[in-house]
């Protein structure tokens, strides 16, 4: 064989190799799924809820790291830097759209995540203590007019979904009512169950229990649509307060240029996770809506909620701190 001939084989070989690797079927071991806050919360629960279905689907052991810190950020970039292989995963929430207008200084750009599909929806509800005078939004608002600027709510920390919706609901009734953050969502609701906070905004599965049991009054959901297991109360457009909508929620991200059919492999296993009795059962436990979006939807999801999230922050002065 000539040397000539030897090398055309050789530079042959080199330009086959990549398209061998990128044939190989999608996942070649393990999956990592980085949750960026920490265990036990609702994003943490998300990724843990949907893991071991997922991972029957693509026939791999999924593997859930949490990698909490700077409010999501820490887990994100280390997506952020992977190989976009589909081996490592981000699973984050109402964060991821609402950083890129909070954080300076970043070494990732949040918009360049390939978004797969949102999988779940958490609604939120506006708590107060029954002791509070007004039996509906309407009578809550007659009092809380008589007394701008003596009032305090609660959220479970600043920038988080339950400030950014009180926020929301602030700027659309015009009240004066001063924010005491909180260091979680728990801390919040026993300062509202003690009087010490006149509102606070409650994911539904943390309040629900609570409201049935009558040790806490929920005025109206921050969705457009009800809760299923708080069906008399009402939404806050149909409380007559339109566009107070800020709905908490999970979903999976790929590293940026993560391919299109590893994408949509991720896409449909969600879907299969989601429809299986186990994991519906446990969401509809906790108060979750599941959705599985389709990858574009997801996309466009994500660009309405940062501009959005970006206008609101600006607009109201928000800050971490």
């Amino acid at each position: 064989m000539t040397a000539t001939r030897r090398a055309l084989i050789g530079a042959a070989s080199l330009a086959a190799a990549p398209a061998r690797s990128q044939d190989r079927p999608y996942p070649t071991g393990p999956v990592r799924i980085i949750s960026p806050y920490a265990p036990g919360g609702g994003t943490d629960t998300t990724s843990r809820v949907i893991a071991p279905a997922l991972g029957e689907f693509l026939g791999q052991t999924i593997l859930v790291e949490n990698r909490g810190g700077a409010g999501g950020a820490i887990g994100a970039a280390e997506v952020a830097r992977a190989a976009p292989d589909g081996q490592t995963l981000l699973v984050d929430a109402l964060g991821h759209v609402v950083n890129p207008s909070l954080l300076r200084g970043l070494a990732f750009d949040y918009a360049a995540f390939t978004p797969v599909t949102q999988v779940t929806l958490l609604q939120q509800v506006m708590i107060v203590n029954p002791r509070t005078p007004g039996e509906d939004m309407a009578g809550f608002l007659a009092w809380a007019r008589g007394r701008q600027g003596q009032l305090s709510y609660g959220s479970s920390s600043n920038a988080s979904g339950a400030h950014l919706a009180s926020v929301l609901f602030l700027r659309r009734t015009g009240l004066d009512i001063a924010h005491v953050p909180y260091r979680g969502g728990s801390a919040a609701m026993a300062d509202v169950l003690a009087g010490n906070v006149v509102f606070a905004m409650a994911t539904v599965n943390s309040a629900t229990g609570l409201i049935q049991d009558g040790r806490l009054r929920a005025l109206a959901v921050a969705s457009d649509r009800r809760v299923a297991s708080l069906p008399d109360v009402p939404t806050m457009a149909q409380a007559g307060l339109p566009g107070v909508v800020l709905d908490e929620w999970n979903g999976l991200f790929a590293p940026p240029r993560t391919p299109r059919p590893i994408v949509e492999r991720l896409h449909a296993g969600v879907r299969a996770a989601l429809d299986t009795p186990a994991v519906r059962d446990r969401f509809a436990a906790i108060g979750a809506v599941t959705v599985g979006s389709p990858p574009d939807a997801f996309a466009a999801f994500i660009r309405e909620r940062r501009e959005a999230m970006g206008l609101l922050v600006r607009e109201a002065g928000i800050t971490i701190d």
